[in-house]
């Protein structure tokens, strides 16, 4: 008699991840993750990680922890609603929305709780939800977990948009549209002055998540909505506190009505605890540093323009990317995985993204370049890229 607890059923759907050429391990860091890295015992340039300014290992950063962590402990101990919502975390919060120039902000342990957390609170049966097709994971989970109706839109395409919003606008009381600020796979950025336009016409909401715009895009990395100048006309942003800024945890950017409600049925700060003092003190100082300065934006932007010419030049398609995010298509899932594997072998590491993180037919190594990188490491790793490319007949 089979024995449940070996869960067999698990074990055979690895063994097909393994058929298809998919299987993987996760990869282990040594030390911090910088433009340099050692990774499974082995020295590579790191163009994998979302850490675009350079702020996880920053050393500001890092005594802003120490900081809070002396004053504040390593934990809240609670969640907000009961003993953890320390002075620290309305401190950040401020900060944020000073920053983000919206009226106010409300903080969740990360990006993905944010989705979770938010969609479901500001919809309800009687709604409907509007997403792009290529919208991130956490948002199409948030989504299910409303009791609204949902439908899609073809990406990017205002005239879908409209199509749906003319046929749907009627049978809903509110409609909630939602899209990436910067899409993640491809790098392109959302036609949002179009979107609000649409919005505004059909009294709709809109909802962004910008956790690739976040420290990117905009005025010192201000976002999307700051970049088209839409302040005020995005009813909830979405940003991230673990990419560019470097740390821990995500919020949602708009009025003092969302900050209100959230904090009545915002699920995930009901019932998880709040961020560490650890977390939140590095963050108020990875914004501060962004708004009296733009050289860390400035250099991300310089370093990704140099290396996108360099990859281009070499016959490589980098598809429609418009921000830092780089991807190589190769196609094929497992020539992509051979592909990353090689680049490692030669002293890059780049992760393979394949189905169905993306369609079928278009693995991709996602190159993400930071400010931290020098160009003397960029030009390593293009030297890898054309050696590779050219070992597996790619370029």
């Amino acid at each position: 008699m089979e024995n449940i607890h070996e869960l067999n059923f698990l074990k055979e759907k690895i063994q097909e991840l393994k058929n298809d050429g998919v299987y993987r391990k996760l990869p282990i860091l040594e030390g911090a993750n910088e433009s340099e890295v050692i990774l499974n015992g082995k020295k590579v340039v790191n163009l994998s990680s979302n850490n675009y300014l350079g702020f996880a290992n920053h050393p500001r950063l890092k005594q802003a922890a120490i900081e809070a962590v002396q004053k504040y402990g390593v934990g809240a101990g609670a969640v907000r609603t009961i003993i953890g919502n320390m002075d620290i975390h309305e401190d950040m919060e401020k900060l944020l929305a000073e920053f983000k120039r919206e009226e106010a902000v409300m903080v969740f342990q990360s990006g993905f709780n944010c989705n979770a957390g938010t969609i479901q609170a500001v919809t309800e049966k009687g709604d409907l939800i509007i997403s792009d097709e290529l919208n991130h994971a956490s948002i199409i989970d948030g989504a299910r977990l409303s009791r609204a109706d949902k439908t899609v839109f073809k990406h990017a395409d205002m005239n879908h948009l409209e199509e749906v919003l003319k046929e749907k606008r009627d049978n809903y009381r509110n409609i909630l549209i939602i899209t990436d600020g910067v899409f993640s796979m491809d790098g392109d950025i959302a036609p949002l002055p179009d979107i609000v336009k649409l919005a505004e016409k059909y009294r709709a909401m809109t909802y962004v998540d910008d956790a690739h715009g976040s420290g990117v895009l905009g005025e010192s990395g201000r976002g999307t909505v700051d970049h088209f100048g839409l302040h005020g006309r995005v009813d909830f942003t979405i940003g991230t506190l673990s990419k560019a800024i470097g740390v821990i945890g995500g919020y949602v950017a708009g009025s003092e009505t969302m900050r209100d409600w959230l904090s009545h049925r915002g699920r995930p700060l009901l019932f998880s605890t709040s961020l560490p003092p650890a977390a939140v003190g590095p963050i108020m100082e990875a914004v501060r540093l962004l708004m009296s300065t733009t050289e860390y934006t400035d250099r991300l932007w310089d370093n990704a323009k140099y290396f996108k010419e360099k990859i281009s030049n070499l016959g490589y398609n980098i598809g429609k990317s418009q921000t830092p995010i780089t991807p190589v298509i190769i196609g094929e899932e497992s020539k992509t995985m051979e592909f990353s594997k090689k680049l490692f072998d030669n002293g890059v590491f780049v992760s393979g993204i394949v189905f169905p993180t993306v369609p079928k037919g278009t693995g991709r190594v996602r190159c993400m370049v930071t400010a931290a990188h020098s160009k003397e490491q960029l030009d390593r790793a293009v030297e890898v890229f054309k050696k590779v490319g050219e070992e597996m007949k790619v370029i």
